[in-house]
């Protein structure tokens, strides 16, 4: 099962059809992932002469008739990603280091899946859409996603791709509402923009 924090979701309760975002802390459930994304909104705040902000990873509860999926960039932990639901996977840093696990992500679409953050997510869960239909599409979809090297801006959106371009991605190509869609108080979602951005280029 899901480990949901206790807010009560401005839709109400879970019903067939429904899509709701999570906001994570990054790194909240690695102190290695937490200091170096740290260090990195540092330089990015340095270089554009800007305050620094919390840096958020999102990821996605979708429910439909048949149960409940997670939607959720990860690294890859073992080589039985269809325990997980896993429709993707690509290269981290560099290309050719994608043929070292440790060096790869996976794209989930986990049925009865967990996500082992939740519960510390922040101003979340956000209601995207109430429409069957959506949540239909947005499953439907996520397999087609591109598999762009994580980090660099290989697709050349002048943004690096990584958990939350997913994201943003597959909420794009489904159909959903996502212009008022936006990480929590003086917080940031690195690699939104480029999901958005490659969604667009599809359509």
């Amino acid at each position: 099962m899901v480990d949901r924090p206790s807010v009560t979701t401005p839709g109400g309760p879970q019903t067939p059809g429904t899509v709701d975002l999570y906001w994570i802390p990054l790194g909240a459930g690695a102190k290695v992932v937490r200091v170096s994304g740290r260090i990195f909104e540092a330089i990015s705040a340095f270089v554009r002469r800007r305050a620094r902000c919390d840096l958020y990873h999102s990821a996605l509860v979708v429910d439909v008739a048949e149960g409940h999926y997670v939607i959720e960039q990860a690294p890859v932990p073992d080589a039985h990603g269809e325990r997980r639901g896993v429709v993707a996977e690509g290269p981290v840093g560099v290309r050719w280091a994608g043929r070292f696990r440790i060096f790869r992500y996976e794209v989930r679409r986990w049925r009865g899946g967990r996500i082992p953050d939740l519960h510390d997510a922040v101003a979340s869960p956000v209601r995207v859409s109430d429409d069957a239909e959506v949540a239909r599409q947005l499953l439907d979809t996520l397999p087609g996603i591109p598999r762009p090297v994580w980090g660099p801006d290989e697709l050349g959106t002048g943004e690096m791709w990584n958990s939350n371009s997913v994201i943003a991605w597959v909420l794009e190509r489904s159909g959903a509402d996502i212009s008022m869609l936006h990480p929590p108080a003086s917080g940031r979602a690195p690699g939104w923009s480029a999901g958005i951005t490659v969604a667009g280029r599809a359509r």
